[in-house]
């Protein structure tokens, strides 16, 4: 997956959609017509061995994202050699050129074999108009549920049936630092409990003459982001469940609460942060030994790793965002089976290596994520992976992402974006809160 909501220029995938003129698959379905399958018991029945072409539609093109899209297929190709890959890129937009081209051949019933696409609630615009067949039984059975836990099973079935398979996980819930920046400033991260604690570690930081926390505000989807943890680890699941759920009101002095700890972290944020773009720019600071903390999915690591002279767990380290120990909050990608399909037979196939440890320990070493089920050896990954592995299989609740499609609805996502894109212009509680309760309405 692309490893944020956001395109470059800081606008997000759907207003990208949104300003180009893409329709939404429910507003569209009611155009679909013609006949179909109505479950793949069905779809299957005739010439099971009979294989035509596997399309797969995904926006992983370029770096690590491309070497674990190949080494995915390469996997696939060795268990199936009789069946053709047509791989079916569209980059660009962050994410969002694929959304399109797939919702406009969705329209035309002219799905891709499969496509890559966050599981959750980003599906839901299919699931509406069940343009997604079913996979229950000839993908998901007894063994793959007992080897995923419960976060990425239930993020598979956003309405009851099984319709995705994840191919891996990103953690969005992780503080990194630098290791000589807070042993200067006299400050534990792993003393740290809380968010409201954060603030005074930030405090001591800033004495000590460095940046407190490393952030980017031009773009919202950080801010957006940094708050949702703030709301887990000062209250807990059950909170961020109302929230996701709708009951903001049953929660109002909570999400008030966290919405003023972000505004309080404003102060010990670079100066620079409006004038930045994008993530890697804030997380500069980190590599610099100019700020000690930075809260960023785990793809942040890739920063780190890639400097020659920082070394994990010596020059730079995370712990879990206070609060938040036990959860792994979840970025994830999957796999569809789209109805009208031109390539039934081996879609199913396809789908059904995707959730194999094999599938997966190819693809998230190069990916920089980790695999969903827990049975997949370590062995290929980094240390810092590895440790992220461990907490994954420690992690009692897995939360999924608001920022990143999981958590909430495409239309609601939207709304919030737009709430917290107006909260770094004006910080204003009261008002984002508002905004915050009209985005379910």
């Amino acid at each position: 997956m692309d490893r944020r909501n956001f395109t470059g220029d800081g606008k997000s995938r759907r207003a990208v959609l949104q300003a180009t003129g893409a329709v939404g698959v429910a507003a569209l379905a009611g155009c679909l017509g013609g006949d179909e399958a109505e479950n793949l018991d069905e779809l299957l029945e005739d010439d099971p061995d009979e294989f035509e072409p596997l399309e797969i539609g995904h926006w992983w093109t370029a770096g690590g994202e491309e070497r674990a899209f190949n080494a995915l297929i390469e996997g696939f190709e060795e268990e199936y050699p009789d069946i053709e890959v047509d791989p079916s890129p569209s980059p660009g937009g962050a994410g969002s050129a694929l959304e399109a081209d797939v919702r406009n051949r969705v329209v035309d019933q002219n799905p891709p074999s499969t496509f890559q696409v966050w599981p959750g609630q980003a599906l839901t615009d299919y699931t509406d108009e069940e343009l997604l067949y079913d996979i229950e039984g000839h993908v998901w059975d007894e063994e793959m549920e007992e080897a995923y836990l419960d976060g990425p099973v239930e993020v598979s079935r956003p309405d009851g049936d099984y319709v995705a398979v994840p191919i891996n996980i990103h953690r969005l819930n992780n503080l990194f630092y630098n290791v000589d920046v807070v042993d200067d400033a006299g400050v534990d991260p792993e003393s740290i409990e809380t968010p409201s604690e954060l603030l005074e570690a930030m405090e001591d930081v800033d004495d000590a003459g460095y940046v407190g926390m490393a952030q980017q505000t031009q773009a919202a989807w950080s801010t957006l982001q940094l708050w949702a943890q703030v709301l887990l680890g000062e209250y807990g699941t059950d909170v961020y469940e109302s929230f996701i759920e709708g009951d903001i009101e049953a929660v109002e002095s909570e999400v008030r609460d966290s919405l003023e700890i972000v505004v309080d972290y404003r102060e010990y944020f670079n100066e620079d942060a409006s004038s930045l773009n994008d993530w890697d720019d804030a997380s500069g600071y980190i590599n610099e030994g100019e700020a000690a903390f930075f809260h960023q999915g785990d793809w942040a690591a890739g920063e780190y790793e890639a400097d020659d002279e920082l070394e994990y767990g010596e020059d730079w380290d995370l712990v879990p965002f206070p609060g938040t120990g036990e959860m792994y909050t979840l970025v994830m990608d999957s796999f569809v089976f789209p109805k009208h399909n031109p390539s039934p037979n081996a879609t199913v196939r396809f789908l059904q290596y995707a959730g194999t440890a094999d599938a997966q320990e190819r693809f998230n070493p190069n990916k920089g994520s980790i695999p969903p089920r827990t049975d997949v050896s370590d062995e290929a990954f980094t240390p810092f992976l590895q440790d992220q592995m461990a907490d994954f299989e420690e992690s009692t609740e897995q939360p999924p992402s608001i920022a990143h499609g999981l958590a909430v609805r495409p239309g609601i996502q939207t709304n919030i974006e737009g709430a917290f894109a107006n909260f770094i212009d004006n910080w204003d509680v009261d008002e984002t809160y508002q905004e915050l309760v009209d985005s379910f309405e």
